[in-house]
Parts: structure tokens; C-alpha cells; sequence
């Protein structure tokens, strides 16, 4: 029953949506800055982001505030997987912060999904939450490359919640 849920909600996202990025992705997942312990693996990454807004939270002049879904992916060098779904802003930071277009772009996001520890960090639940901020440079053929800072935990619904955070790059690739 969970691989049918699973693969409904990556799938079926396919039929009402149109447009978007692919963002394919590698990164080190759980890092620490301060020399704590680590659980280190790498990270690989894939999401598929629509560009469909769900709500607009801004001006309707401006599509930096649309609410977008995605769907994604992570799997981890230890044979941990995460599945989930969730919401992001993608957002011009030429606009943003100076009111012209450039071609960065920061993207904030939040989702959640069904976590499997395999040989990996137990982060205490199999419900997990992914809060992510990205930064990418936007090529004239509209592919980017990204540099992203995520942290996933389960909002202390668990026995324990460790946390992890995942460095990581990414290409992202217009659909």
C-alpha cells in the first residue's frame, strides 16, 4: 500500500500540471559547521517543480509570489530515501531587491514526505519535514545551476530528532 501511495503522489501530479524544471542534484548530506559528530553520505537529489501556482501571496503584477508544488526525490549514499511533496517560491532576486530582472534567483521551499533510514542517520520518524533555500543562476536557455541548504527533521513528532542538513549543487533543466 505505500509503494501505491508513493507512486501516486509522484506520478499523478503529471496529469493536471504542465511546464516546470527537472532539477537533478548531488550534495553532502549531513554536514556540520561547528565539528560535531556527523552521519555523513552523499546525497543525490531529484525534484520535479511546476509551474503552476496554487496561490498568489503578492502582487498580482509581479509572479514572484506564487505559491508552485514539486515532487521529489532524495536518496543518500547509505540507502536512506526520502519521497515528498511540497511547496516552493521562486523568486527574482533582481526584482526582489532591486526591482529589475537579473538572472539569479532565490528559492525558498517547504515539504514533507515519507522517510526510510536503510543503513543511514535515524532521524526518528518516518514522517519528515524539508525546509530548503536556493540560489541559482539562470542561463538564456532557461536551465539553471543552483546552490541549495536544506535541513530535514520531523518537527519533534518523534522519539528523537536529530536532524539532518544536506549541502548541495543542482542543474535544473526546463520541461
Amino acid at each position: 500500500m505505500k509503494n501505491i501511495i508513493v507512486i501516486f503522489l509522484f506520478f499523478s501530479p503529471h496529469l493536471v500540471f504542465a511546464d516546470g524544471y527537472d532539477i537533478f542534484g548531488i550534495g553532502y548530506y549531513d554536514i556540520k559547521f561547528d565539528g560535531s559528530n556527523t552521519d555523513s553520505a552523499t546525497d543525490i537529489r531529484y525534484e520535479r517543480r511546476f509551474d503552476k501556482s496554487l496561490l498568489q501571496i503578492g502582487p498580482e503584477n509581479y509572479d514572484f509570489f506564487d505559491i508552485k508544488p514539486f515532487v521529489g526525490f532524495e536518496g543518500t549514499s547509505d540507502s536512506a530515501t526520502y519521497f515528498l511533496v511540497g511547496i516552493y517560491l521562486d523568486d527574482n532576486a533582481g526584482i526582489l531587491f532591486t526591482g529589475e530582472k537579473s538572472n539569479i534567483l532565490v528559492t525558498p521551499s517547504f515539504g514533507f514526505g515519507y522517510y526510510d533510514e536503510g543503513d543511514g542517520k535515524t532521524l526518528g520518524s518516518n514522517i519528515e519535514f524539508r525546509t530548503t533555500i536556493e540560489v541559482s543562476y539562470e542561463f538564456q536557455n532557461k536551465n539553471r545551476v543552483g546552490l541549495s541548504y536544506g535541513h530535514i527533521s520531523n518537527a519533534n513528532i518523534g522519539d528523537q530528532n536529530p536532524g539532518v542538513e544536506i549541502l548541495g549543487i543542482s542543474y535544473h533543466i526546463p520541461y
